[in-house]
């Protein structure tokens, strides 16, 4: 084939379009990986896989640095993982042992085959590019002795006029070994082409004598790059009813490789097809750049949808209560913008998105964060709580073994009790045994004072059938002749030596014995008022040894109210009784009032006994 310096310029124009075209796609089919999201055992595999890609036949350099970028992140994910771990390990064992010496921290099997596999990609990579380098600098000094046979072939051809065709052959397969010969260092690409180039284009301009030959070879190039030029056409018109794909583009760039190493065709006709395929190549480019621009609209799109969900999760990472439920609630509502977030299929803008989702998985660990340590400190508070509780039942369970049921012990008891509802909660694995046992303490307790009480209640009960009794005989005493102070004093002593009665009978048969020893003194004719009151006194004062003495200080107070009045009047007649000698009828009102001072006087007199009586039996 046959190839000139004219068409070096248009070829690297055109390869260089191809690079682009392809690094744009390969970002655009490029997968976000959300690292945040990956479990160890995730990370694990995707190395696997990534170590199956990079030992493939098919590897090339920008798998290894798509890798590489994996590599990189994954590292960062995992070894904070390693290092939460060992943070949590570390902390479990300072609290088991108070201090970390002796403390060992063991990777597990996830580790040590993460840690395996990062070194066999990277080992597999050197050997990648040392093997890449070898093969550059062998293709280096091929190409170098490629150079020199065509050189030396030109030379020779130029000196050796008389048989120009000798060197055809020779020539033909110089061009097919650079051909297959690989690439090369990129500094001295350019040169080694250019060289290539220039040496052919005097071989050529060497042999118009074989111009036949020349034109003949320029047709079958015209051909073969017709040809090609046709697939490329063929793909550029399959886009109108499909979307352009990376197979596609590949096609589209080895066609336009083999057309490149293709001999020159006719000048006429060769500039025709070059911009045939000139334009059929921008067109696929185009539909490319188009499909790139309309799959960032949409990762554009899902960046904007995620920013919201993030900017949502954002105010949760200073949240803060004392209430379970409120943080069960917003943990609620945090758990649902995660599954919403991970429903939101589809990629996002690269670098951004990267960005995006790490500071997402970094605030819903800052919640949860918070949210543990309010929990820790719950706990540390319910154990303090279930140390306050221990101590109550411990104190019931004291009370208990001295197996007395005072009323100052019930009263402590009571008061325990109390205490114990004014504690909060306790762990839950201890909520019902320490319940139960102060339970179990506490009625205990009463139950023994129960039994006793019941004892009491039965004398009690006998005791009130006793008074009742009682309060029969005096009010039959009441109704008959011969009520004497004698029988009463009797009855009083009778009623004295008879115990208590039941609480809620107290007041009513104390009630019926006054009401009955009051009707038997008014039975007794022989009493003056005086004496009638003394009895009446005795008898409330001798009731109040039942525990009621409110009756004796209503009575207190009625005595000292009457007292005031008396004096109060014989304070206003006192002052006034000069004035009525004064008057005509003055001697005779004089003589009343001093009567009603006599009479109140001996009333002040025995309300002051009565008094006393009262005061000595309160």
């Amino acid at each position: 084939m046959i190839n000139d310096g004219a068409e070096l310029s248009e070829s690297e124009q055109l390869t260089q379009a191809s690079v682009e075209a392809m690094e744009a796609l390969e970002v655009a089919d490029e997968q976000v990986v959300d690292y945040g999201q990956l479990s160890r055992k995730d990370f694990v595999s995707l190395l696997e896989s990534q170590l199956a890609l990079a030992k493939g036949e098919n590897a090339k350099p920008a798998d290894f640095k798509r890798t590489d970028e994996v590599l990189k992140e994954a590292k960062v994910h995992f070894d904070q993982s390693k290092k939460t771990e060992r943070e949590e390990a570390l902390k479990k064992y300072l609290a088991e042992n108070e201090s970390e010496d002796g403390f060992e921290f063991k990777p597990d099997e996830l580790t040590l085959q993460f840690d395996a596999l990062y070194r066999q990609i990277k080992d597999v990579k050197n050997h990648y590019f040392q093997d890449l380098e070898k093969s550059k600098d062998k293709n280096f000094a091929s190409k170098t002795q490629l150079l020199q046979r065509l050189r030396e072939l030109v030379e020779n051809d130029e000196s050796n006029t008389t048989n120009p065709g000798s060197s055809w052959q020779e020539f033909k397969k110089i061009q097919d070994e650079w051909k297959a010969a690989g690439n090369i260092a990129s500094p001295h690409n350019s040169t080694l082409w250019a060289t290539f180039h220039a040496l052919i284009d005097r071989y050529y301009s060497n042999r118009n004598i074989y111009y036949e030959l020349k034109e003949l070879d320029r047709k079958k190039n015209l051909q073969q790059k017709t040809e090609l030029v046709e697939k490329v056409e063929s793909l550029a018109k399959s886009l109108e009813n499909a979307t352009l794909s990376k197979a596609v583009l590949e096609e589209a760039n080895a066609h336009f490789d083999e057309y490149k190493h293709i001999g020159p065709g006719p000048k006429a006709e060769q500039e025709v097809l070059w911009q045939r395929l000139k334009l059929a190549l921008d067109a696929i480019h185009d539909a490319r750049r188009a499909q790139a621009d309309a799959q960032k609209h949409v990762l554009a799109q899902n960046y904007e949808v995620k920013s919201k969900i993030y900017e949502t999760l954002v105010p949760y990472t200073s949240f803060t209560s004392s209430s379970i439920n409120e943080w069960n609630e917003k943990t609620k509502e945090v758990v649902a913008l995660q599954e919403q977030w991970v429903n939101t299929k589809g990629q996002m803008l690269r670098e951004e998105g990267r960005e995006l989702s790490k500071k997402f998985w970094a605030t819903l660990k800052t919640f949860f964060h918070n949210k543990g340590e309010f929990f820790r400190q719950l706990e540390a508070k319910r154990e303090q709580n279930l140390k306050l509780k221990t101590e109550l039942c411990e104190a019931v369970e004291a009370i208990l073994e001295t197996s007395e049921d005072s009323s100052a012990n019930t009263d402590k008891v009571i008061a325990l009790q109390k205490q114990w509802k004014q504690i909060g909660q306790v762990p839950e694995k201890f909520k019902d045994s320490i319940f139960e046992r102060f339970k179990k303490a506490c009625d205990a307790y009463f139950d023994r004072k129960r039994a006793k009480n019941s004892e009491i209640e039965r004398e009690f009960t006998e005791n009130l059938s006793l008074k009742q009794a009682l309060c029969e005989k005096i009010e039959a005493g009441a109704k008959i002749e011969g009520a004497n102070l004698k029988e009463l004093n009797a009855f009083k002593s009778e009623w004295s030596s008879i115990g208590f009665v039941p609480k809620k009978d107290m007041q009513a048969i104390n009630k019926r014995y006054i009401d009955a020893v009051n009707s038997y003194v008014s039975a007794i004719g022989k009493l003056s008022p005086k004496e009638r009151d003394q009895v009446m006194i005795d008898n409330d004062s001798s009731n109040s040894n039942e525990g009621d003495s409110r009756s004796l200080q209503r009575k207190e107070s009625d005595i000292r109210r009457r007292m005031t009045q008396i004096e109060n009047d014989l304070t206003i007649w006192q002052n006034n009784i000069e004035f009525f000698g004064r008057s005509k009828n003055g001697e005779k009102v004089r003589a009343e009032f001093e009567k009603k001072i006599i009479v109140a006087q001996k009333q002040l007199a025995d309300l002051k006994q009565q008094l006393k009586i009262v005061r000595e039996a309160l």
